[in-house]
């Protein structure tokens, strides 16, 4: 299936498989705690360098102030009699920006609640019923049974990931009547939770936003909601298709943009995955991946501008960070569906796959880095590019601290190569990954709702607490790296029918590589 997660994967026997290309070791600035200490020191005081600054004029204008007698006042206001027009331009000037900042400043975006889909426990697929069907298909060979058998041991998904009630027949059904039906349960299902949550009417949602990358019918999966929930005529729906994994980030920066333009409106952002249809039955090894990697899942979103949901919302918009690197054809064709040399439909993921990503997410950081990273980080990577171009090259460039911009990180769980090397580039320690590596091996990759069953196992937890900011970063076909910001509002904790509310208790485990 198209989706843009990074999948663990290697080929015996020299056939095509995806291998991590292992960076530079990057320094462990946690082995030295004296090292440590000094430069949390040094982030307080750059981080407060302005507050000290403000400190002294403060104290000095107080000093001047408690020296002011009768006459002093007298005097000040004689000398602004005087000079009324001057006062009154400065006044008029100074209402007039107010103004202008009020109305042309960007409307909060709050995130009122969310939902993720929980399955019926008879789609769970074990190893051992996933293989054995497999198997009875006749359609994969001994050496393509042998390659989904490494797959799911290397992979990090658990016993007890979903797949469709499709794939559960022998021989399995994949039509477009079972597509259909797939994306009703799941959307309907998550939707159907969240309005139970949030108590708000289907005739408020003013617009709707649906992704999925591979099922796209006509009518399309937004024009089904609008029917199933008899949503108003003019409400704005879009159907976003083709764009991967990280296409639940670019549905909420469209929501985001529609209510910096509608006032006192709720969008409603829906993203699921639709597996049925997109089934590979061919032994094209690069094209057998994704049969190992995604599950079933989907999650809905409410989001609002209303001053008013301020009060009962989860989160705030903080920023949403976009890279796009489709213009380099290696970068384009990475995922790619296409049919093998049987004719057989499926996604393609290259060797190249986890290089093209790294180099995404650089570019995304670049980006994202200056308006989220504390200035003291900020000012430790530009001395160390200047050291280097100094010394021409012979320094190490600095990384940055995230661990000093956000509190919890949901990464897309696309597998457990891509799990690691962020672990291991950022810095992160196993606490921030966690809520990852645990979806991967409870839901598998769910493709662009994965980081929304993260940010509910971080939840369910009873880790979010008020001004926590967590960074949501995803990757796409395409090829796509997208980041969403947030921060929380308030000790958030779990909805109710939550999609962690049966097995929250086991987690985390020990996932065995």
């Amino acid at each position: 299936m198209d989706q843009g997660g990074p999948a663990h994967a290697a080929a015996a026997g020299g056939h095509v498989g995806v291998r991590i290309h292992h960076t530079r070791r990057l320094p462990d600035f946690l082995q030295s705690v004296n090292l440590k200490y000094v430069k949390l020191g040094y982030h307080y005081l750059i981080s407060n360098l302005l507050t000290l600054c403000f400190i002294p004029l403060i104290i000095v204008t107080l000093i001047e102030a408690s020296q002011m007698d009768l006459r002093d006042l007298r005097h000040l206001w004689l000398h602004l009699q005087y000079n009324l027009v001057s006062v009154i331009i400065c006044s008029a000037v100074l209402v007039f920006g107010l103004t202008v900042y009020i109305m042309t400043r960007p409307r909060p975006i709050y995130l009122v609640d969310y939902s993720c889909y929980r399955p019926p426990d008879h789609l769970k697929a074990p190893f051992r019923r996933f293989m054995d069907h497999s198997r009875q298909t006749n359609d994969f060979d001994d050496s393509s049974l042998e390659f989904q058998r490494k797959i799911l041991q290397r992979s990090g998904l658990g016993e007890e990931t979903y797949v469709p009630e499709a794939m559960h027949h022998i021989p399995p059904r994949p039509s477009m009547a079972a597509a259909r039906e797939e994306a009703e349960e799941v959307m309907y299902g998550a939707l159907d939770n969240l309005f139970a949550n949030t108590h708000v009417k289907p005739k408020d949602i003013g617009i709707l936003v649906v992704n999925c990358s591979l099922f796209n019918p006509t009518p399309s999966l937004s024009a089904m909601i609008v029917n199933r929930y008899k949503l108003r005529g003019n409400i704005r729906s879009f159907n976003l298709g083709g764009m991967g994994c990280s296409a639940g980030v670019i549905a909420v920066d469209l929501a985001k943009d529609l209510l910096q333009i509608h006032r006192n409106t709720c969008a409603v952002v829906v993203s699921t995955e639709n597996i049925t249809q997109n089934w590979y039955f061919g032994n094209k090894k690069s094209m057998l991946i994704p049969n190992c990697l995604f599950r079933v899942g989907g999650s809905a979103v409410l989001l609002s501008n209303k001053a008013v949901d301020r009060r009962r919302a989860k989160y705030r918009l903080v920023h949403v960070v976009r890279t796009h690197k489709g213009a380099d054809d290696k970068a384009f064709r990475c995922v790619y569906q296409e049919q093998d040399d049987k004719g057989k439909t499926g996604v393609s993921l290259s060797k190249d796959l986890m290089a093209i990503a790294g180099g995404a997410l650089k570019t995304n950081i670049t980006t994202l880095g200056p308006i989220v990273l504390p200035i003291s980080e900020q000012l430790l990577f530009f001395s160390s590019l200047v050291v280097k171009k100094l010394l021409n090259g012979d320094v190490k460039p600095y990384i940055p601290d995230f661990k000093l911009a956000f509190d919890h990180f949901c990464i897309h769980a696309g597998g457990r190569a891509v799990i690691d090397e962020l672990e291991k580039n950022l810095q992160l320690l196993p606490i921030h990954v966690e809520a990852s590596r645990m979806t991967l091996h409870r839901f598998g990759n769910t493709s662009s709702s994965s980081i929304w069953y993260e940010l509910a196992y971080t939840e369910a937890k009873g880790r979010m607490r008020k001004g926590n900011r967590v960074w949501q970063i995803a990757f796409g076909s395409g090829f796509k790296c997208n980041s969403a910001v947030w921060q929380a509002l308030r000790n958030v904790q779990p909805s109710c029918n939550g999609p962690w509310e049966d097995s929250i208790d086991k987690y985390p485990m020990k996932v065995v590589s």
